[in-house]
């Protein structure tokens, strides 16, 4: 079957460095930090107080006060997010057939507030006053069903849930979406918003996160050698995947081209890579053979990169595995450094850095290099954002329960 090719028409973006594309690109070109102290919460009583919260983000200027309070903050984000991609792209129901246009994103935990907030009220008050809103509030297919009545989209819509790779996934089923003819238009990416009590202390229970707590600003270190744990985030990153002829037809500004998925499963541990990188090692080179690329064709890594010991450790390995001895030619780098983890969020938005990488020629750095790490010992672009021709890139995602996904896009 021929496979139709898929470009990237428009970018949406809410993250702790910037509430616009065009925010969120400047933040990252210059090395920009959206770590601080936890803000949502009283901490003092968690091993870490600190992580990267999204700033200034007013859900009413951009979806009516009524159906602000029917939403949980992951949904808000995945809305404004959408509706910035969609405006970026220039389409329009005017013209395009909302039934040939449809949603996927991710989430990994999805409205993990408004439980806490209703169980509480359940334990004060009774069942009698919990809220008819909780359960459509708190289910993650809530981002994308809310998304597409917000544009009146009326294709495929579905929503994935694979911890932190969800974004990734969800990017790359749409992408699989568009390519085999079952739409010509999708919405896609991942949203997270789970900085709450027993979010971030679960995450502390199992000692993942940072306690770098007296400095917020270097918490986040990946490939550094005294990296210590990651830093919790929240956001969205929705792009629009649309058929080629299709953005032709209709004079579509084109960022780049989508060109492989690949995916793959540990069977190793709950929460702990492969210690061997088996699993990166056959998602990355099952992206590159369905891109149709050779290894050494490829330019840049958008790496999970999560500043864990393990995992930063590990994702190296697997790289040089895949790449070999063109794994010391690549710039491999991870925006986390400035984001923080935005767990089911993390694919969509890491995905548009490498987008925007191709776009403007320029790599987005790691920060807060400053000890290297013998086990870590590839180009990770320390500290300052580089200008470089970027013809191909790729983005991974790493998720509790072994979920690997790798996504391929290039210049057209």
């Amino acid at each position: 079957m021929m496979k139709r090719r898929v470009v990237i028409t428009g970018i949406g973006v809410i993250s702790p460095v910037g509430n616009t594309r065009d925010e969120f690109w400047n933040a990252l070109c210059n090395g920009k930090n959206g770590a601080g102290t936890v803000t949502f919460f009283d901490v003092s009583a968690f091993s870490s107080k600190v992580d990267a919260e999204v700033k200034n983000f007013d859900p009413s200027r951009h979806i009516n006060s009524k159906e602000v309070k029917r939403m949980e903050r992951f949904v808000q984000f995945a809305v404004v997010a959408a509706r910035e991609a969609f405006g970026d792209s220039g389409l329009s129901l005017e013209t395009s057939d909302p039934n040939r246009m449809g949603v996927l994103i991710g989430s990994g935990i999805g409205g993990l507030k408004i439980i806490e907030d209703q169980y509480r009220n359940y334990l004060e008050k009774g069942p009698s006053r919990i809220s008819p809103f909780i359960i459509p509030m708190m289910i993650v297919n809530m981002a994308p069903g809310q998304v597409s009545i917000s544009l009146g989209l009326k294709g495929p819509n579905s929503c994935v849930a694979t911890a932190c790779a969800s974004g990734g996934h969800a990017i790359g089923d749409a992408f699989k979406i568009v390519q085999r003819g079952d739409a010509d238009v999708m919405v896609t990416g991942g949203t997270e918003a789970c900085i709450t009590p027993l979010g971030f202390g679960g995450f502390c229970a199992i000692k993942a996160l940072t306690t770098r707590n007296d400095d917020p600003l270097h918490a986040c270190r990946p490939f550094d050698r005294d990296r210590d744990g990651f830093l919790m985030g929240e956001g969205a990153g929705i792009l629009i995947l649309e058929e080629y002829e299709h953005a032709r037809k209709r004079g579509a500004s084109i960022y780049a081209e989508m060109v492989g998925y690949g995916m793959s499963g540990d069977a190793y541990h709950m929460t702990a890579p492969d210690p061997d990188g088996d699993g990166g090692v056959r998602c990355m080179a099952a992206c590159v053979a369905d891109a149709g690329l050779k290894p050494e064709q490829v330019d840049y890594i958008n790496a999970h990169g999560t500043s864990t010991p393990l995992n930063d450790k590990i994702e190296t390995v697997a790289i040089k595995r895949v790449f070999k001895d063109h794994a010391r030619k690549l710039c491999v780098s991870s925006t986390k450094s400035m984001t923080g983890h935005l767990l089911g969020a993390a694919g969509g938005v890491e995905f548009i850095a490498s987008v925007l990488a191709i776009k403007h020629g320029i790599v987005p750095p790691t920060i807060n290099y400053q000890y290297p790490d013998p086990e870590c010992d590839l180009d990770y672009v320390p500290n300052e954002a580089r200008k470089q021709l970027i013809c191909v890139a790729l983005s991974n995602s790493l998720g509790f329960g072994g979920h690997n996904v790798t996504l391929a896009v290039k210049k057209i």
